[in-house]
């Protein structure tokens, strides 16, 4: 191949990026760099204890950013979600907490189940009478 040829290729290989392969680019390289954070994280663990104070404290922040968003989530939702009366999404966090807290070994999966289906009940709900009132 000459090097008139090569800088042709070049230059339709940028053409292509340009036409539709830069979100996939992007996608590689931040697909990439999580693996490549992950694999040190596992290289790594063997060698730090998970009773220091610096886990402790990483827990405690992960928590309290976890709270944080679901309070976020109730009190000042975005999009669809904030077309649902507050009162109703206080109740559907009631229930599923309640969900929860009655079982104290299989918990999670069904207090998710709960909320999300009461959540989708009211949408269907709402939807439907809306629909309703204007026919």
């Amino acid at each position: 191949m000459s090097f008139t040829a090569s800088i042709a290729q070049n230059f339709d290989t940028a053409f292509a990026i340009q036409q539709g392969w830069g979100p996939w680019l992007v996608l590689l390289a931040a697909s990439l760099g999580t693996y490549l954070c992950r694999a040190v994280g596992v290289l790594l663990s063997g060698q730090v204890s998970q009773d220091s104070e610096f886990f402790r404290w990483l827990s405690a922040v992960t928590y309290a950013m976890v709270a944080a968003l679901t309070i976020r989530l109730v009190f000042l939702p975005i999009g669809l979600l904030a077309t649902v009366p507050l009162y109703l999404r206080i109740l559907v966090c009631v229930l599923a907490l309640a969900v929860m807290l009655s079982n104290p070994n299989r918990r999670l999966v069904p207090a998710l189940l709960t909320g999300t289906l009461l959540m989708v009940s009211i949408g269907v709900i709402r939807s439907y009478n809306l629909l309703k009132s204007i026919s």
